[in-house]
């Protein structure tokens, strides 16, 4: 059993959900997240009061599952973020999990 975690920005949520189906991974959390950038540093020096909140709306979906479907959900990640024509990818990554109840 391992845990996969993705994100996504918002406009995406409906497409995660979809490959999660597609992945035959049905038990998943999701939660709302703010995502955000660092950016130069001159330029956040010079908006001492920024007229909108700093962060993206994204997304952050999670599940406890086996191998075989989070390398089924890999694959599908790639090939809609190689469809892609914004600079927003869907993310994941996998970590381990050493002991569980």
């Amino acid at each position: 059993m391992k845990l996969v975690i993705v994100t996504a920005v918002e406009q995406y949520q409906n497409e995660v959900l979809k490959l999660f189906k597609k992945a035959d991974i049905e038990n998943f959390s999701s939660s709302e997240i703010d995502g955000h950038k660092n950016g130069s540093s001159l330029l956040m020096a010079s908006n001492w009061f920024p007229a909108e909140k700093g962060g993206n709306e994204s997304s952050m979906f999670f599940s406890f599952t086996d191998e075989e479907r989070i390398d089924a959900l890999f694959e599908v990640i790639k090939e809609f973020n190689e469809n892609l024509e914004t600079n927003n990818p869907i993310k994941a990554i996998v970590v381990p999990i050493e002991r569980f109840i």
